[in-house]
């Protein structure tokens, strides 16, 4: 399924109705974007779950915020 939407000047996009509903999303659900390694873009809905989990694994990464991690993989 293709659709074609324009982007505003504050880069703002309307999702066509038949994207919306084969996503089964709407008004105050979440997507997400990602970028594929070609350079192409995926979305998806992103479960409530997905958010919880992903608040709880966040305390446990701490590990990784030091000024010296950032130094290391700042040009990754």
């Amino acid at each position: 399924m293709t659709a074609v939407a324009k982007i505003t000047a504050k880069g703002q996009t309307t999702i066509p109705a038949d994207i919306r509903a084969a996503l089964h999303v709407g008004p105050g659900d979440l997507i997400a974007w990602e970028i594929e390694p070609d350079g192409s873009a995926r979305v998806r809905r992103v479960q409530p779950l997905d958010i919880e989990y992903l608040k709880a694994v966040e305390g446990t990464l701490s590990e990784w915020t030091s000024p010296a991690d950032e130094e290391a993989y700042r040009d990754l």
